[in-house]
């Protein structure tokens, strides 16, 4: 069976990080295409208000989205619009900082068989070794549904159905894209991840700067101590809608 096709999201400024990640695609014969990131800082503040719910936000997000993660968010849409109207039966999506394992093309293979157990799949966790509801074995992989979905979107696949599904509820937005993504009780995608990961995080270093960076840069307009508190009751609150939807599955 032929793999997904793989799409990177990159911005144009990033030419060393998007030499490395077609290098490491080729090396394992994917077919991939480049997607055009979106830079969050050339966009007026009108295209800004069209697409981010900075009153949602406001009352139910971790902390206001900087310019950048805008961008990221509105870049990852355009990939779930490219598997959501491709003829594949689903496809894969990298940020141009990966790195691949030795293994990645066989992974990605054997996950672009059909299926019906997953809609998203995440390449890659931070948890070495997270507590999953589910699994079975997938080849020498293991695949199962983590309790908690890893935030990090540095790479996963999608079916076409769930890219559908992502592009429908897409707009406007009021999280980082990949913080949305662990509500997954609201987007409706059964969330898996391979184990262990073919992909890891690879050299940061960007010509155009990186989210982190800017955030750190940033002020989000609360003192430290009502910032701790806010962060606080959006843990909490998260914990029990995530206790709430596991108990739900019958988890």
């Amino acid at each position: 069976m032929a793999p997904w096709p793989s799409y990177v999201i990159n911005l144009a400024d990033n030419t060393r990080r998007m030499a490395n990640s077609a290098g490491q695609l080729d090396a394992h014969s994917l077919p991939w295409a480049r997607i055009e990131g979106v830079n969050g800082w050339a966009m007026s503040q009108p295209e800004v208000d069209q697409v981010y719910d900075a009153t949602r936000n406001a009352r139910a997000g971790k902390h206001p989205l900087v310019r950048p993660e805008i961008g990221c968010y509105l870049s990852h849409i355009a990939a779930w619009r490219q598997i959501a109207e491709g003829r594949a039966g689903g496809g894969f999506i990298f940020e141009d900082d990966f790195a691949a394992n030795a293994d990645l093309g066989e992974a990605v293979t054997l996950l672009s068989a059909p299926q019906d157990q997953w809609d998203m799949v995440k390449l890659f966790s931070f948890d070495e070794a997270p507590d999953l509801v589910s699994e079975e074995a997938l080849g020498r992989f293991r695949i199962g549904i983590p309790y908690r979905v890893p935030t990090c979107l540095i790479g996963y696949g999608l079916t076409k159905a769930g890219a559908a599904r992502l592009v429908a509820r897409a707009l406007p937005f009021f999280r980082p894209v990949d913080e949305d993504q662990k509500f997954f009780w609201e987007t409706g995608l059964r969330v898996a991840l391979i184990l262990p990961p073919p992909i890891v995080v690879g050299d940061q270093e960007a010509a155009t700067g990186t989210i982190g960076q800017t955030r750190r840069a940033m002020r989000s307009g609360r003192s430290r101590i009502g910032q701790a508190l806010h962060n606080l009751r959006y843990r909490l609150s998260y914990e029990r809608q995530l206790r709430r939807a596991r108990r739900g599955a019958g988890s």
